[in-house]
């Protein structure tokens, strides 16, 4: 006897819905429900209340870190222009970063029940409620685990007086990258690089999921040969 696929309830909680998808998680996280109204994630409603982050959440926590970053680089010696230089480095890193984690981590292929589950948590609802503006930038103390990790390379590789601005700078990256990603989906541009970008990123949603990778830039898409075909994104428009 043959068994019925899986079909996940949209009226019922999703997180411990998703992973009995298995093979066909990929397919289905990829089909787009557009649609302002998010799905509800968890029965209980504090764990439902931490999936959602307002947008200027993100700068209102994260820049004074940024700032107390950067102070504490001064404090070790850098003067203002060295720690200005080192943060726009720190930029420069982010964006190599924001393109890996989106490629590698963000869209890695997942057929296991938790590794379906919580590939939907990290990004896979993002995908599958492209508009859902409460579950479009990282909850704080998300970005705060992806951190750990980061800092630590940073104060391996970097000296002392550097590491604090350089990883400021990351972050400050990080800071652009969410708010210019909720503006790609909620903002209006009319014309010029704003209008470039939102049509670039949406394509990757609508069009061509498994190409175009950059949020802020398509930079690194064009280095590592991830740029759609022109005529693809041109049926985005």
């Amino acid at each position: 006897m043959v068994s019925k696929p899986f079909t996940v309830d949209l009226d019922k909680p999703l997180v411990f819905q998703v992973g009995h998808l298995e093979e066909a998680y990929d397919k289905w996280v990829h089909q787009p429900i557009v649609s302002k109204n998010g799905p509800r994630f968890f029965a209980n409603d504090f764990c439902e209340l931490l999936t959602r982050t307002k947008w200027w959440v993100i700068p209102l926590v994260w820049l004074p870190v940024v700032c107390w970053l950067v102070f504490t680089s001064i404090k070790r010696g850098l003067t203002p222009t060295e720690a200005a230089s080192t943060v726009v480095g720190g930029i420069f890193i982010w964006t190599f970063l924001e393109y890996f984690l989106h490629r590698f981590l963000f869209h890695m292929k997942t057929t296991s029940y938790w590794g379906n589950t919580l590939h939907y948590l990290l990004h896979g609802c993002h995908h599958k409620h492209p508009m859902d503006a409460l579950r479009l930038v990282f909850p704080p103390a998300a970005t705060a685990i992806l951190c750990v990790p980061i800092w630590t390379l940073f104060k391996i590789l970097s000296p002392p007086p550097v590491a604090p601005a350089l990883f400021g700078g990351g972050l400050l990256g990080y800071v652009m990258y969410d708010c210019t990603h909720y503006y790609l989906h909620h903002g209006k541009p009319s014309k010029g690089y704003g209008q470039s970008l939102k049509r670039y990123h949406l394509n990757h949603h609508f069009k061509a999921w498994s190409m175009g990778f950059g949020i802020t830039s398509s930079v690194w898409d064009h280095v590592f040969g991830t740029f759609p075909a022109i005529k693809v994104c041109d049926k985005s428009r």
